[in-house]
């Protein structure tokens, strides 16, 4: 039966995480020291009641479309000579070190001239408008292996790269690998061209490498979830609270440890933590969602095990999806091109698309993604999960699935 409240325990996240972040593993599993800690519940009596939300968010994290659609000077950052340079010398040293991709982190990879401007934009990733479009990555010039080096070494400057399936895989392709789409239960939709609705991943900050785009569609939309809990405040705010509540199960479709559960029960919006340290810590509002593995769970509704969605939630994920739609900015990923995207305040959407036919001779849409942890020692929000200041918290981790980072997908 699924987890009650009751069955979760009472432990302070910081006497948890500190456990998490000391245990030993063994290098030659997890070469970077740090093993990814995985999907988990939240810790039931920390999840606070609608009551204890803000009726109206203000600050950065909330913006509008048009403030950004014609101004891309505010948030595209098309890379200098110099930049291309530094992370192409670093990519060089690091490859000729021999130390394994999955090692990577930003000491053995090191952009001294970029710290600067590296370190102001994780802060507008994390604690403002929440995304980032690089431009002029020369991945046709590096080709697959410097471009990955140079990619998961870049991400490592911004978080600790987790393991993104059962298998392990710290650097993700996403890419149509002709699987099923409408097997939800089975499929994951990154593997697939089929359509993603708003969403955010299992990790604190998700990236996109484009390598090869497509005929036609796959692009890309993000809109400000404070804005959107701003609108349903007005409009909707029985949807808002509904969604504050534990009562939506998530599917993890067979990725999962010895003795866990195959689904998570929890809610979509949470409240941080407070802050032991500083009594002026407004918690933030955190959002949790991604469609598919909501709707995903009949094997086990049809069976009594779990409840089914009722009409009240079918229609609260529409009004959310609806919501999202109406306040979203679209951009189209170009070959080089790299986005970063918080999975804390933003969600983030694809259209579907269609590949080039064989006999075009071009390739197949092809990125690169990073799942990409910020603990709170880091910076990083303070989640109400028992993992929340481990290094590599959430991402997906199996038992000891050792990480791995493909040059393509598999």
């Amino acid at each position: 039966m699924a987890p009650g409240a009751a069955e979760t325990a009472s432990v302070p996240i910081g006497v948890i995480s500190s456990k998490v972040n000391s245990k030993p593993v063994d290098k030659s599993v997890f070469p970077d020291g740090f093993k990814t800690s995985g999907q988990h519940p939240p810790l039931y009596d920390l999840i606070r009641p609608y009551s204890d939300f803000p009726k109206q968010i203000v600050g950065p994290t909330v913006w509008r479309p048009e403030d950004y659609a014609n101004n891309p000077e505010r948030w595209v950052h098309p890379f200098s000579e110099a930049e291309i340079t530094e992370i192409s010398r670093a990519a060089d040293t690091f490859i000729a070190s021999q130390i394994p991709l999955t090692g990577i982190t930003k000491t053995n990879f090191q952009l001294p001239g970029l710290a600067g401007s590296l370190q102001s934009m994780r802060h507008e990733l994390l604690n403002g408008k929440g995304f980032i479009l690089y431009k002029g990555f020369p991945v046709i010039e590096w080709g697959s292996h410097k471009s990955a080096v140079a990619y998961l070494g870049l991400g490592s400057h911004i978080g600790h790269p987790v393991s993104q399936n059962g298998r392990g895989h710290i650097l993700g392709h996403v890419k149509d690998l002709g699987e099923d789409s409408s097997q939800i239960d089975k499929v994951r939709i990154y593997r697939t061209n089929a359509r993603q609705f708003f969403h955010a991943d299992d990790c604190d900050v998700v990236g996109l490498l484009c390598l090869a785009r497509a005929e036609e569609g796959g692009e890309s939309d993000v809109a400000s979830i404070h804005h959107v809990w701003n609108i349903l405040q007005q409009e909707r705010p029985d949807v808002a609270e509904l969604l504050t509540r534990p009562v939506w199960y998530f599917d993890r479709k067979g990725e999962v440890s010895q003795g866990e559960e195959p689904y998570i029960r929890g809610a979509v919006f949470y409240l941080e933590t407070p802050d032991p340290t500083d009594a002026n810590h407004k918690p933030r509002v955190y959002c949790k969602w991604d469609p598919y593995y909501a709707r995903s769970l009949s094997r086990f509704s049809d069976a009594g095990v779990i409840p089914p969605l009722s009409p009240e939630q079918q229609d609260a994920m529409q009004v959310l999806e609806d919501t999202c739609n109406r306040v979203k900015l679209h951009m189209i990923l170009e070959v080089g091109d790299i986005q970063f995207v918080s999975n804390s305040h933003t969600l983030h959407a694809r259209t579907a698309y269609r590949d080039y036919g064989p006999e075009s001779g071009m390739p197949r849409r092809h990125l690169m993604r990073l799942w990409l942890s910020t603990p709170i020692s880091e910076g990083g929000w303070r989640l109400p999960f028992w993992d929340a200041d481990a290094v590599k918290r959430g991402g997906i981790q199996v038992d000891n699935t050792p990480p791995v980072a493909r040059l393509d997908a598999d």
